[in-house]
């Protein structure tokens, strides 16, 4: 009994070790976003209006990484159970030091696929710019561009692939026992898995940042919210389709308007 209850006290010291280290990951991505993400944010403010910045190759790596620390501060907080759950499995199997690795290499794969989702938004956001669909604020300047993009938001929510993307984001256990893979390559495949689970279920949903700001903290907080409701709660599927309603409802009223 007393070995049951030591190593019970061993598997909370770990998991609370991952929670602390996931929240300040988390932690600093959002006083990075908060303090600009290296962005004028009042030239920005005061100048919505005003033509994009010109692209080099150092304002181009600036908002890959503000658009990566973005997507950690987003999608981080709703992936916790799982990296959490996945601690505790790797604990009863392997060492601590080599669990507490593995978890943090599990936790990497899934970053480094937002980061290759970083890199597309890049790409989307500099041909969105050269045709002039996007302000000094990084928003949509076009309502029929907003207008489509809401509407076709809410149509994929519809989807096969959004829900079946979604039932493995929002099932912590179901998607380690259908994807389990033993050793430390396994811990990378496994969190590049789930990221890209993840990816699939959201990336529409982030694409929406450019309808609102992708600067705008209002907009970013409000996405980030409903992306860890949909994941966490247990209506979750029921939410995806309220949204995916009132997304579309709300792109045909942009696009009504701007007929």
């Amino acid at each position: 009994m007393q070995g049951r209850l030591m190593l019970e006290h061993l598997l909370h010291r770990d998991r609370l070790i991952v929670a602390i280290g996931t929240a300040a990951v988390v932690a600093l991505a959002w006083a990075y976003l908060a303090a600009g993400a290296g962005m004028d944010t009042e030239m920005m403010a005061d100048m919505p209006d005003m033509a994009p910045m010109p692209w080099t190759p150092l304002y181009a790596v600036l908002l890959f990484a503000m658009w990566w620390v973005m997507m950690i501060a987003m999608m981080a907080p709703s992936a916790a159970p799982t990296v959490l759950l996945y601690a505790t499995v790797k604990r009863k199997q392997e060492t601590a030091s080599r669990a507490a690795i593995d978890t943090w290499i599990f936790l990497a794969g899934y970053l480094v696929t937002w980061a290759g989702f970083s890199l597309a938004a890049v790409l989307v956001q500099a041909a969105f710019e050269r045709f002039g669909l996007l302000s000094m604020a990084m928003a949509s300047t076009s309502a029929i561009l907003g207008g489509g993009a809401l509407m076709a938001a809410g149509l994929y929510q519809f989807t096969p692939l959004k829900q079946a993307c979604l039932r493995y984001c929002d099932s912590p256990l179901l998607f380690l026992s259908r994807h389990w893979r033993p050793g430390t390559r396994g811990a990378i495949r496994m969190g590049l898995r789930h990221g890209s689970y993840c990816v699939g279920c959201c990336w529409f949903l982030m694409i929406l940042l450019f309808v609102g700001g992708v600067m705008n903290l209002v907009w970013v907080i409000g996405i980030a919210l409903y992306v860890a409701a949909e994941k966490l709660l247990p209506f979750g599927r029921r939410l995806s389709y309220a949204a995916g309603a009132i997304l579309i409802l709300s792109g045909a009223i942009v696009l009504a308007r701007a007929v």
